[in-house]
């Protein structure tokens, strides 16, 4: 979204319920632009660390771009208190199953695309973990998505040994499911992604005939937007930002 200073601007944010996997009530941040609209929307999904203040903030930081922006809290079932106590006690559990991520990640695009003030146009957005969970979501939830943006998802690659009765199937062995443009943004110190995996999902990407667009950071590892963490990389995170909304603009319109 252009800004001009003569320009209204305002926004609303709020924590909401929705329904989510197998009918569950889950929380949820919703941060949107007032105004008439329509707006597009993007479900931004969370990392491993949780449903933290990191997601909050970015929620606030789409809606400003000019789209509605929903981040379910994927750690509901699993109790409330600290964003790190929660997620502690989910990383114990093996993690979330991705069979309920993705009814999660589902209730969250029906919960935008019925609101009368949005354009229709949806994308789905995720960093560490919730980057994995949004490649998994752009291929497995039919007429869902029109754009896709893994940062430095982890595990979409996987091994045999790998899987896990939560994990069973590899997101990269969905690849030919995959119904939108995907954007991928990634360090070439990570060592969750490799840049050996990334490879092996771009070759898979190109196999099946998918649009996609991937970006790799050299001097940047794990995690290079997360300004309050050592990983940080200012150089690389605002580049990585400005490819991210000029592709969901391409992919979703604006307002």
């Amino acid at each position: 979204m252009l800004y001009r200073t003569d320009m209204y601007e305002g926004m609303l944010a709020e924590t909401i319920a929705l329904r989510g996997a197998q009918g569950d009530m889950i929380n949820a941040y919703f941060a949107r632009p007032l105004g008439p609209g329509p707006f597009p929307g993007v479900v931004l999904i969370h990392h491993m660390p949780g449903w933290d203040a990191w997601y909050r903030e970015a929620t606030r930081k789409f809606a400003a771009h000019g789209y509605l922006a929903l981040s379910p809290n994927l750690y509901c079932r699993e109790g409330h208190g600290t964003p790190e106590d929660v997620a502690a006690k989910v990383r114990g559990a093996g993690g979330v199953p991705d069979d309920q991520v993705v009814g999660d990640v589902a209730g969250a695009l029906a919960t935008l695309r019925a609101l009368p003030y949005c354009s229709g146009k949806i994308g789905v957005f995720g960093t560490c973990s919730g980057g994995r969970h949004a490649v998994l979501a752009a291929s497995r939830i039919a007429g869902g998505f029109d754009a896709a943006v893994d940062c430095w998802g982890g595990r979409v690659v996987m091994t045999a040994d790998d899987l896990t009765p939560r994990q069973p199937v590899a997101p990269l062995d969905y690849t030919a499911d995959l119904a939108c443009p995907l954007l991928g943004l990634f360090g070439a110190e990570d060592h969750s992604p490799t840049p050996e995996q990334v490879a092996r999902h771009e070759q898979e990407l190109r196999k099946h005939g998918k649009a996609y667009e991937f970006h790799m950071y050299p001097g940047a590892g794990h995690g290079f937007f997360y300004y309050d963490r050592p990983n940080y990389r200012q150089e690389q995170a605002v580049d990585g930002w400005r490819k991210l909304f000029a592709f969901l603009e391409k992919q979703l319109g604006g307002a």
